[in-house]
Protein backbone atom coordinates (compact mmCIF):
# COMPACT_ATOMS: atom_id res chain seq x y z
CA UNK A 1 0.00 0.00 0.00
CA UNK A 2 1.35 3.44 -0.86
CA UNK A 3 1.74 5.91 1.97
CA UNK A 4 -0.01 9.21 1.64
CA UNK A 5 0.86 11.76 4.25
CA UNK A 6 -1.93 13.91 5.60
CA UNK A 7 -1.94 17.12 7.61
CA UNK A 8 -1.68 15.14 10.84
CA UNK A 9 1.64 13.70 9.75
CA UNK A 10 0.17 10.22 9.59
CA UNK A 11 -0.05 8.14 6.44
CA UNK A 12 -2.43 5.50 5.19
CA UNK A 13 0.02 2.92 6.49
CA UNK A 14 -0.05 4.33 10.04
CA UNK A 15 -3.54 5.84 10.33
CA UNK A 16 -5.50 3.72 12.78
CA UNK A 17 -2.34 1.93 13.94
CA UNK A 18 -2.74 1.84 17.73
CA UNK A 19 1.00 1.31 18.18
CA UNK A 20 1.83 4.52 16.29
CA UNK A 21 2.25 7.54 18.60
CA UNK A 22 1.35 10.60 16.55
CA UNK A 23 2.55 13.11 19.16
CA UNK A 24 6.01 11.52 19.19
CA UNK A 25 6.10 11.59 15.40
CA UNK A 26 5.19 15.28 15.40
CA UNK A 27 7.87 16.12 17.95
CA UNK A 28 10.47 14.43 15.79
CA UNK A 29 9.17 16.34 12.77
CA UNK A 30 9.83 19.60 14.65
CA UNK A 31 13.45 18.58 15.25
CA UNK A 32 13.85 17.50 11.63
CA UNK A 33 12.67 20.92 10.46
CA UNK A 34 16.00 22.44 11.52
CA UNK A 35 18.80 22.63 8.96
CA UNK A 36 22.52 23.44 9.28
CA UNK A 37 22.03 26.78 7.53
CA UNK A 38 19.43 27.94 10.10
CA UNK A 39 22.02 29.87 12.10
CA UNK A 40 19.54 32.39 13.52
CA UNK A 41 17.04 29.69 14.45
CA UNK A 42 13.40 29.15 13.54
CA UNK A 43 10.18 30.70 14.78
CA UNK A 44 7.04 28.70 15.46
CA UNK A 45 5.73 30.00 12.14
CA UNK A 46 8.83 28.78 10.31
CA UNK A 47 8.49 25.34 11.84
CA UNK A 48 4.78 25.24 11.04
CA UNK A 49 5.52 26.06 7.41
CA UNK A 50 8.17 23.36 7.11
CA UNK A 51 6.21 20.62 8.86
CA UNK A 52 2.69 21.46 7.69
CA UNK A 53 1.46 21.30 11.29
CA UNK A 54 -0.81 24.00 12.80
CA UNK A 55 0.77 26.81 14.82
CA UNK A 56 -1.13 25.75 17.94
CA UNK A 57 0.34 22.25 17.71
CA UNK A 58 3.82 23.62 17.06
CA UNK A 59 3.60 25.87 20.12
CA UNK A 60 2.91 22.90 22.40
CA UNK A 61 5.64 20.81 20.82
CA UNK A 62 8.31 23.53 21.00
CA UNK A 63 7.34 24.23 24.63
CA UNK A 64 7.85 20.57 25.51
CA UNK A 65 11.15 20.35 23.61
CA UNK A 66 12.30 23.56 25.29
CA UNK A 67 11.51 22.19 28.76
CA UNK A 68 13.47 19.01 28.03
CA UNK A 69 16.50 20.85 26.63
CA UNK A 70 16.14 19.70 23.03
CA UNK A 71 15.44 23.27 21.97
CA UNK A 72 16.80 26.62 23.14
CA UNK A 73 14.80 29.87 22.93
CA UNK A 74 16.04 33.37 22.17
CA UNK A 75 13.64 35.90 23.72
CA UNK A 76 15.02 38.77 21.62
CA UNK A 77 14.37 37.09 18.27
CA UNK A 78 11.53 34.76 19.24
CA UNK A 79 13.38 31.90 17.56
CA UNK A 80 14.42 28.42 18.59
CA UNK A 81 17.71 26.64 18.11
CA UNK A 82 18.62 23.02 18.73
CA UNK A 83 19.93 22.16 22.19
CA UNK A 84 22.94 20.00 23.06
CA UNK A 85 20.88 16.80 23.70
CA UNK A 86 20.08 16.68 19.96
CA UNK A 87 23.80 16.46 19.25
CA UNK A 88 24.07 13.27 21.29
CA UNK A 89 21.39 11.68 19.09
CA UNK A 90 23.30 12.61 15.96
CA UNK A 91 26.57 11.18 17.22
CA UNK A 92 24.81 8.02 18.34
CA UNK A 93 23.49 7.62 14.79
CA UNK A 94 26.88 8.23 13.17
CA UNK A 95 28.64 5.82 15.53
CA UNK A 96 26.21 3.14 14.36
CA UNK A 97 27.39 3.56 10.76
CA UNK A 98 30.88 2.00 10.61
CA UNK A 99 31.01 2.62 6.86
CA UNK A 100 31.31 6.33 7.60
CA UNK A 101 34.65 5.98 9.39
CA UNK A 102 35.85 3.25 7.05
CA UNK A 103 35.09 5.37 3.99
CA UNK A 104 36.57 8.68 5.15
CA UNK A 105 40.17 7.90 4.20
CA UNK A 106 39.18 6.51 0.79
CA UNK A 107 37.00 9.57 0.15
CA UNK A 108 39.82 11.97 1.02
CA UNK A 109 42.31 10.09 -1.16
CA UNK A 110 39.89 10.16 -4.09
CA UNK A 111 39.19 13.88 -3.65
CA UNK A 112 42.92 14.63 -3.58
CA UNK A 113 43.60 12.47 -6.65
CA UNK A 114 40.83 14.12 -8.69
CA UNK A 115 42.21 17.59 -8.00
CA UNK A 116 40.86 21.13 -7.89
CA UNK A 117 37.28 21.76 -6.82
CA UNK A 118 36.34 18.16 -5.95
CA UNK A 119 34.15 17.08 -3.06
CA UNK A 120 33.32 13.44 -2.26
CA UNK A 121 30.41 12.72 0.07
CA UNK A 122 28.36 9.93 1.62
CA UNK A 123 24.67 10.50 2.27
CA UNK A 124 21.47 8.86 3.45
CA UNK A 125 17.82 9.68 2.84
CA UNK A 126 15.71 11.82 5.17
CA UNK A 127 12.21 12.16 3.71
CA UNK A 128 12.66 13.83 0.32
CA UNK A 129 16.23 14.98 0.87
CA UNK A 130 19.65 13.37 1.10
CA UNK A 131 21.62 14.25 4.24
CA UNK A 132 25.42 14.27 4.20
CA UNK A 133 26.92 11.77 6.66
CA UNK A 134 30.55 12.30 5.65
CA UNK A 135 32.42 14.63 3.29
CA UNK A 136 35.95 15.11 1.96
CA UNK A 137 37.37 17.91 -0.19
CA UNK A 138 40.45 18.30 -2.32
CA UNK A 139 42.95 20.93 -1.25
CA UNK A 140 41.34 23.72 -3.20
CA UNK A 141 40.18 27.30 -2.87
CA UNK A 142 36.93 26.51 -4.70
CA UNK A 143 34.70 23.54 -3.88
CA UNK A 144 31.15 22.79 -2.80
CA UNK A 145 30.70 23.99 0.78
CA UNK A 146 28.52 21.14 1.98
CA UNK A 147 29.31 19.44 5.29
CA UNK A 148 27.94 16.70 7.52
CA UNK A 149 24.26 17.47 8.10
CA UNK A 150 23.77 19.38 4.85
CA UNK A 151 20.66 18.40 2.90
CA UNK A 152 20.29 18.25 -0.87
CA UNK A 153 17.39 17.36 -3.14
CA UNK A 154 16.44 13.69 -3.41
CA UNK A 155 14.68 14.25 -6.74
CA UNK A 156 17.28 16.36 -8.57
CA UNK A 157 20.71 15.57 -7.13
CA UNK A 158 23.06 12.86 -8.36
CA UNK A 159 23.17 11.33 -4.88
CA UNK A 160 19.39 11.35 -4.54
CA UNK A 161 18.73 9.80 -7.92
CA UNK A 162 21.35 7.11 -7.27
CA UNK A 163 19.53 6.29 -4.04
CA UNK A 164 16.16 6.03 -5.78
CA UNK A 165 17.68 3.81 -8.47
CA UNK A 166 18.80 1.26 -5.87
CA UNK A 167 15.96 1.28 -3.34
CA UNK A 168 13.37 -1.45 -3.02
CA UNK A 169 10.39 -1.35 -5.44
CA UNK A 170 7.81 -0.43 -2.79
CA UNK A 171 9.94 2.40 -1.41
CA UNK A 172 10.68 3.61 -4.93
CA UNK A 173 6.97 3.71 -5.79
CA UNK A 174 6.25 5.71 -2.64
CA UNK A 175 9.08 8.15 -3.36
CA UNK A 176 8.09 8.70 -6.98
CA UNK A 177 4.50 9.31 -5.93
CA UNK A 178 5.60 11.81 -3.30
CA UNK A 179 8.03 13.58 -5.62
CA UNK A 180 5.34 13.94 -8.27
CA UNK A 181 2.92 15.46 -5.75
CA UNK A 182 5.58 17.91 -4.59
CA UNK A 183 6.74 18.90 -8.08
CA UNK A 184 5.54 21.55 -10.50
CA UNK A 185 3.43 19.61 -13.05
CA UNK A 186 5.45 21.15 -15.87
CA UNK A 187 8.76 20.07 -14.31
CA UNK A 188 7.72 16.58 -13.23
CA UNK A 189 8.31 14.90 -16.64
CA UNK A 190 11.89 16.22 -16.66
CA UNK A 191 12.52 15.03 -13.11
CA UNK A 192 10.94 11.64 -13.84
CA UNK A 193 13.09 11.19 -16.94
CA UNK A 194 16.21 12.14 -14.98
CA UNK A 195 15.46 9.54 -12.32
CA UNK A 196 14.87 6.89 -14.99
CA UNK A 197 18.14 7.85 -16.67
CA UNK A 198 19.93 7.37 -13.35
CA UNK A 199 18.55 3.83 -13.12
CA UNK A 200 19.69 3.05 -16.65
CA UNK A 201 23.18 4.53 -16.23
CA UNK A 202 23.82 2.74 -12.93
CA UNK A 203 22.65 -0.54 -14.46
CA UNK A 204 24.95 -0.19 -17.48
CA UNK A 205 28.09 1.54 -16.20
CA UNK A 206 27.78 1.56 -12.42
CA UNK A 207 27.37 5.31 -11.86
CA UNK A 208 25.01 8.15 -12.70
CA UNK A 209 26.23 11.47 -14.09
CA UNK A 210 24.25 14.60 -13.25
CA UNK A 211 25.46 17.41 -15.49
CA UNK A 212 24.07 20.69 -14.19
CA UNK A 213 20.64 19.26 -13.31
CA UNK A 214 20.87 19.79 -9.55
CA UNK A 215 22.44 23.25 -9.72
CA UNK A 216 23.51 25.11 -12.87
CA UNK A 217 27.28 24.99 -13.17
CA UNK A 218 27.66 21.99 -10.86
CA UNK A 219 28.47 18.50 -12.17
CA UNK A 220 28.39 15.29 -10.13
CA UNK A 221 28.52 11.52 -10.38
CA UNK A 222 26.97 9.14 -7.84
CA UNK A 223 26.91 5.46 -6.87
CA UNK A 224 24.46 3.75 -4.49
CA UNK A 225 25.88 1.75 -1.59
CA UNK A 226 24.51 -0.82 0.85
CA UNK A 227 26.73 -2.24 3.57
CA UNK A 228 27.06 -5.98 4.11
CA UNK A 229 25.51 -5.44 7.53
CA UNK A 230 21.94 -6.66 7.21
CA UNK A 231 20.39 -3.78 9.16
CA UNK A 232 22.37 -1.01 7.47
CA UNK A 233 20.39 1.59 5.51
CA UNK A 234 20.83 2.19 1.81
CA UNK A 235 23.20 5.12 1.18
CA UNK A 236 24.92 6.75 -1.78
CA UNK A 237 28.28 8.30 -2.57
CA UNK A 238 28.77 11.27 -4.85
CA UNK A 239 31.68 13.19 -6.34
CA UNK A 240 31.02 16.68 -7.59
CA UNK A 241 32.05 20.27 -7.93
CA UNK A 242 32.04 23.33 -10.21
CA UNK A 243 31.71 22.43 -13.89
CA UNK A 244 34.69 24.64 -14.70
CA UNK A 245 36.90 22.21 -12.78
CA UNK A 246 34.88 19.06 -13.45
CA UNK A 247 33.87 19.09 -17.14
CA UNK A 248 31.47 16.50 -18.48
CA UNK A 249 34.11 14.42 -20.28
CA UNK A 250 36.20 14.08 -17.13
CA UNK A 251 33.14 13.09 -15.10
CA UNK A 252 32.22 10.33 -17.56
CA UNK A 253 35.66 9.04 -18.48
CA UNK A 254 37.64 9.41 -15.25
CA UNK A 255 35.82 10.50 -12.10
CA UNK A 256 32.76 8.27 -12.45
CA UNK A 257 34.81 5.07 -12.88
CA UNK A 258 37.08 6.08 -9.99
CA UNK A 259 34.09 6.54 -7.72
CA UNK A 260 32.81 3.12 -8.75
CA UNK A 261 36.21 1.60 -7.91
CA UNK A 262 36.22 3.27 -4.49
CA UNK A 263 32.72 2.03 -3.67
CA UNK A 264 33.58 -1.48 -4.83
CA UNK A 265 36.62 -1.49 -2.54
CA UNK A 266 34.40 -0.61 0.39
CA UNK A 267 31.85 -3.21 -0.65
CA UNK A 268 34.50 -5.92 -0.52
CA UNK A 269 35.52 -4.95 3.00
CA UNK A 270 33.91 -6.25 6.16
CA UNK A 271 31.66 -3.21 6.73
Amino acid sequence: MRKRTGESGESEATAGDRQFITSLYRGLEVLRAFRPEDRVGLSNGDISERTGLPNSTISRLTYTLLKTGYLLYDKETGRYRMGVPVLSLGYACLSGLPVRDAAQGYMQDLANECGEGVQVALGGRVDFTMTYLAAARSRSVISLQLDVGSRISLARSAMGRAYIAACEPEEKADLLDGIERRSDPELWPVIRDGIKRAEDEIATRGFYANIGEWQPGVNAVAVPFRSKQGNAPLMAFNLGGPATYLPKDNMLDTFGPRLVDMVETLRQSAI
